[in-house]
């Protein structure tokens, strides 16, 4: 099967690439390299032959025509977005522009490429269009998400996911386009940019820096190693019903604080120094509208798919720990896009406008 992945060159877009391939899948990876992509995620299948590269955008229906006409895949896997809640508070445009914009441009796109297909073809079609948990807003202390929760977004991020998950599920009523929506829990492991939490972690405790929590840490996230997601993304792409919507979570419920502990301390373990790594711990400002707790109910995807994640938290952080220790260059490349001064620098006080 040719898959066109949009986004492959992100976190884990580039992950699903790698283990596309890795099961003999054809991968045409479109990325317009905004500034969380990282060609050198992909360096290890940049010359094999099962690989492509479209350096296009979303937004622009024109390349999208041609891509499509070019490769000719038999499936879309749509994962190219802007991600980061903080970057969403700050500057909420460029996530209206590009989750909800540039994903209607590509299902028009894929819509009129759907219509000339052969009949045999056309029935093998799929667009598969990969969301997040955070559409569904915040629970409480007890609960979780299942496909049938109520869409309740409380950040412009979680509310441009939203509305792209809306526009998919239109196109399908309307146009017939046979699609697919997944909405995973928080994903984590190697060669995710370092502006989010767990690399933040690392990154602070190597450099000696203040390892920033928002408010107290209580919030909740249920944590999904990235590779037990894009064996989800297969399973729900080959097996999963068309006009379904299929929840993706790790089963691993953590509170921030929480988590951030068990990194320092398996930070400690494999990089011993001098002093505590959880003596950096700095509590900050939480973020505006920070939803308090994310946890996923998987059984339709387990029951129907016979997916389970693979990682459990303890084995996922050992394996990330130890992945950006003996990457530092990969590291180093990645801060650099951030501003070239190696900064994790704080987002999100919302006060941009």
């Amino acid at each position: 099967m040719k898959l066109l992945i949009t986004g492959g060159s992100g976190f884990i877009g580039s992950t699903l690439v790698l283990t596309a391939l890795g099961r003999g899948h054809e991968v045409v990876n479109l990325d317009a390299l905004t500034y969380a992509a990282n060609p050198a995620s992909l360096d290890a299948v940049r010359n094999d032959s099962a690989y492509q590269f479209e350096h296009a955008d979303i937004r622009d229906s024109a390349a999208l025509a041609r891509v499509f006409a070019q490769h000719q895949p038999d499936a879309v896997m749509h994962l190219a977005a802007e991600s980061h809640v903080d970057r969403s508070i700050d500057g909420p445009q460029v996530f209206v522009d590009t989750n909800v914009g540039g994903t209607a441009q590509l299902l028009q796109a894929s819509t009129e490429y759907y219509r000339r297909l052969a009949a045999d073809r056309a029935a093998a079609f799929r667009f598969h269009h990969i969301s997040t948990d955070e559409v569904y807003g915040s629970l409480g202390a007890t609960g979780r998400f299942s496909e049938e929760s109520p869409y309740r977004p409380n950040s412009p991020y979680a509310a441009s996911k939203a509305s792209a998950d809306m526009m998919v599920r239109a196109w399908h009523s309307t146009y017939a386009l046979p699609t697919i929506i997944s909405n995973c829990s928080n994903n984590y492991g190697p060669r995710q940019f370092p502006e989010k939490l767990i690399p933040v972690v690392i990154l602070s405790a190597l450099k000696g820096a203040p390892i920033p929590v928002y408010g107290r840490g209580a919030n909740v996230r249920d944590w999904l190693h990235v590779e037990d997601h894009a064996d989800a993304l297969l399973a729900i792409l080959e097996r999963g019903r068309i006009g379904e919507t299929y929840n993706v979570g790790g089963d691993a419920e953590c509170s921030n604080l929480e988590l951030v502990r068990l990194l320092c301390t398996e930070l400690d373990r494999q990089h011993p120094r001098t002093g505590a790594s959880s003596d950096q711990i700095t509590f900050v400002t939480d973020r505006p509208g920070h939803d308090f707790r994310y946890a996923i109910d998987a059984a339709k995807l387990q029951g129907e798919l016979g997916w389970s994640p693979r990682f459990t938290l303890a084995e996922g952080l050992a394996q990330t720990v130890g992945w950006y220790l003996d990457h530092a260059d990969w590291c180093r490349a990645a801060l650099t896009r951030l501003g070239g001064d190696d900064r994790l620098e704080r987002l999100g006080l919302g006060a941009k406008g």
